[in-house]
């Protein structure tokens, strides 16, 4: 090898390791420039971020007056009612109770509601005059005097004996109002096609006590689903309500708003469950029908009525 050639050999690995001392310095350099850079851009730009804004969308509140539009024109309807709500478990993840409920009604003044299961299965009957609540299994019932409208019927049986269904909104004379009632947040979440096969708009709805979210079909606009989360709630526990087999204004039976089976049971008396009780008396109260366990799915609960 020459004296040329060596020397520029020795030349060469110089620059390679200067090039490579060069190359592995300046990412450092840049990295350190560059996180200074992400430190003042962070600080300057950080901010808290903006307030929601509590407002009724138009679009939201509209669906929700068509819906209930849909339900006041119907002088009798009945679907079905598949309530689902959370329940804490002693290991900390909740459990799942379903409740399901067949609905029969026509205005103003009549109502049939079948509870078969989960839990105990019960039956109420409201005809004008009386309201009656039965529990077939123990064939107790208890029956009372009642108001002449489904929705002062639906308050005496809440009030009397804690009876409640989470379906009652959509029931109301008046749904719309008693949907919306107390509301500061409405706005429109977009279309979905899974609920029961049926093409539904999504609303998001809120007041102070209760946040929903409302699935109503986009042809029909019937409520077919309501989900719903408490204020109040420290768990955030889930309850919600499927809606199907709609029938508006279907043929009902005269005899369909009684039971003379459940008419003919053992006589207890029509009183709170909570109320204190004479040893031995006995009483009806459907606890399991109450507020505190509605998927509100009404809005009031599923709403104040999943």
């Amino acid at each position: 090898m020459s004296a040329y050639a060596g020397i520029r050999r020795v030349l060469a690995l110089a620059m390679i390791v200067l090039l490579a001392a060069a190359v592995g310095a300046t990412p450092a350099k840049a990295a350190d420039s560059s996180q200074q850079s992400s430190k003042k851009t962070t600080k300057s730009t950080k901010q808290k971020p903006a307030p929601t804004q509590m407002v009724l969308e138009p679009r939201a509140m509209d669906l929700l007056k068509a819906a209930s539009q849909r339900l006041a024109a119907a002088k009798a309807m009945s679907f079905t009612a598949v309530v689902s709500y959370e329940h804490p478990s002693q290991l900390g993840p909740p459990l799942v109770y379903t409740v399901r409920y067949d609905v029969t009604m026509q205005r103003p003044d009549k109502l049939k509601v079948i509870v078969p299961g989960d839990g105990p299965a019960s039956e109420f009957y409201y005809d004008g005059k009386s309201m009656m609540a039965y529990a077939p299994a123990e064939d107790l019932v208890a029956i009372a005097d009642a108001p002449a409208t489904i929705d002062a019927a639906l308050n005496l049986a809440y009030d009397s004996a804690a009876i409640y269904f989470p379906f009652s909104d959509l029931l109301a004379a008046d749904p719309y109002a008693a949907l919306t009632e107390g509301g500061i947040l409405a706005f429109y979440i977009g279309p979905s096609g899974t609920v029961g096969g049926t093409k539904t708009e999504m609303v998001a709805w809120a007041s102070k006590d209760v946040f929903l979210q409302i699935w109503i079909g986009a042809d029909d606009k019937l409520p077919r689903r309501i989900r719903a989360i408490y204020s109040d709630d420290p768990l955030a526990l889930r309850h919600d309500m499927e809606l199907s087999n709609w029938q508006i204004d279907p043929q009902i039976a005269s005899d369909a708003f009684g039971s003379e089976k459940a008419k003919s049971g053992k006589r207890i008396s029509f009183a709170h469950p909570l109320e204190s009780v004479p040893a031995g008396a006995k009483r009806l109260g459907a606890s399991k029908s109450s507020k505190s366990g509605s998927s509100k799915p009404s809005a009031k609960p599923a709403p104040k009525s999943p």
